[in-house]
């Protein structure tokens, strides 16, 4: 029987039972980076454990490694420990904080409805306003602004943006304060940033196997960080598709849609497709996950962020395909409602971990530097 049932005890006092055992034993040590981080602690506040919290990559190596795991009395379980204090600090740097809890309720069906209720307001809108032309063919550049006024279109995602772009700032702050993280110069930057990018501590890298994060039957594979990189990497072409069309619209006075050979058309559709195979890759990975190692709090919002991004990325390749056609309408308000909401939710949905998680490599790339 566990000494303490993670149940009955809260994240962070779970967590901080189970790293004195973890400094005690030191067997993962060479796992990642939150085991030396560990070390480098003798007491554990709630800065601390929110700090380990978001330097774990929830890869599950150390679980099947650990002789201290259930059914041993200690019960010692650090993947589901940290995630659960993990999807805390969503909630604890969360600003404002009232607009987090639906989220920490239900983040799928939450998220889910925020973009559907978005894409029928916008298509309710172009409707209403002018039924042929929502329903019409329209070719060539500037066909988008026939239906939705380009600042319409532009004005409501960057309001959405200023919103978010504080509570980003707001949710950091709270973070890098509560956890004392200090800052480590240019060193730490470009550490933290190269191990952001290659996932560097996802599968045990730290202790140079390279083998992955351990699947159900125990074996180690890498599909996880493969799934990884192509939603971080898709996204990041699909903003550069972005980047690239307002400079077209703003410099070179173009309207979109562009042409199917344009740079931001091509940014686009490469983007797309990798960011659909990588959160769909990342929801199978989800499914097949180890049970012992999943956090059944942290599943709804896991779930509705990767759910949206597939959702974005979808229905952008889907107008893509039927903007020459009689459906743009109904796709361009579906594709709004699900970007409108994708932006809305990114404060209050799994995409502040990235926030997090950098901080915390920033702050452990200073403390190796110190220590």
């Amino acid at each position: 029987m566990r000494l303490v049932d993670i149940a009955e005890a809260d994240a962070h006092e779970e967590t901080r039972r189970i790293m004195q055992i973890c400094n005690a034993c030191r067997y993962c040590e060479g796992f990642c980076a939150v085991f030396p981080a560990m070390e480098r602690r003798r007491t554990f506040t709630e800065g601390d454990t929110a700090y380990l919290a978001n330097l774990c990559h929830n890869c599950g190596a150390c679980y099947h490694a650990c002789q201290y795991a259930p059914p041993h009395e200690f019960g010692v379980n650090v993947p589901q420990t940290l995630s659960e204090r993990r999807v805390e600090t969503y909630a604890d740097y969360a600003w404002p904080p009232v607009m987090s809890q639906a989220f920490q309720k239900n983040g799928f069906l939450t998220t889910l409805i925020v973009s559907l209720v978005l894409g029928l307001c916008v298509a309710g809108m172009l409707i209403l306003i002018s039924p042929h032309l929502f329903w019409g063919i329209h070719l060539g550049e500037g066909a988008f602004y026939t239906l939705v006024p380009h600042t319409v279109m532009a004005g409501i995602p960057l309001i959405i943006s200023a919103f978010v772009l504080v509570s980003f700032v707001m949710g950091w702050r709270g973070y890098w304060h509560h956890t004392g993280a200090k800052w480590g110069g240019m060193a730490s930057l470009l550490d933290a940033m190269s191990a952001s990018a290659s996932l560097r501590n996802l599968g045990g890298n730290n202790a140079g196997t390279n083998e992955g994060c351990p699947g159900p039957d125990d074996r180690p594979a890498n599909a996880r960080k493969y799934y990884h990189h192509l939603t971080f990497y898709g996204f990041m072409l699909c903003f550069a598709s972005t980047s690239t069309g307002t400079i077209y619209h703003y410099l070179l006075g173009r309207e979109a849609p562009y042409g199917y050979f344009s740079l931001p058309v091509l940014l686009g559709t490469v983007g797309g497709v990798i960011l659909c195979i990588g959160t769909a890759g990342l929801w199978y990975e989800k499914q097949r996950m180890d049970e012992r190692v999943k956090s059944l709090k942290t599943l709804g919002m896991d779930y509705a962020f990767i759910g949206i991004l597939f959702a974005v990325s979808f229905t952008g390749l889907l107008l893509l395909g039927v903007r020459e056609t009689s459906f743009m309408g109904l796709t361009l308000a579906i594709h709004l409602g699900f970007v409108y909401g994708f932006f809305l939710i990114l404060p209050f949905s799994k995409f502040v971990h990235g926030i997090y998680r950098f901080a915390a490599l920033l702050a452990d790339a200073n403390e190796r530097k110190q220590s």
